[in-house]
């Protein structure tokens, strides 16, 4: 049973809608409108509850929030050769490893 607590919920000022615009990173396709920001996380929060009541009668795959995905730390990147050099050199002049010179500059 997910916890729809648990997703992304994202709230910005729309200036196109003159409200508070919330949007929940694990449905994309979601968002909700109001002039006061608790009401549009709220509104949100609540549509997203919906959604998933839905989705498991239909017994349709729900999202896992993000917060209950399990990490690595470790993803693969592929970038041109020339690129690959490039940043081989710059750690290199740096002292150290390509990957922490990497991940500094991420």
């Amino acid at each position: 049973m997910i916890n729809h607590k648990h997703y992304t919920y994202r709230v910005t000022w729309s200036a196109e809608d003159n409200e508070y615009l919330a949007q929940c990173v694990e449905f994309p396709s979601l968002s909700f409108l109001s002039s006061k920001r608790e009401e549009a996380l709220q509104g949100i929060t609540d549509l997203v509850a919906e959604v998933i009541k839905d989705m498991e009668l239909n017994n349709e795959q729900i999202p896992v929030p993000f917060a209950e995905r399990k990490y690595t730390g470790k993803f693969q990147l592929r970038i041109p050769p020339a690129l690959h050099r490039e940043l081989s050199i710059q750690a290199a002049e740096e002292h150290v490893s390509l990957n922490r010179y990497i991940s500094a500059k991420l």
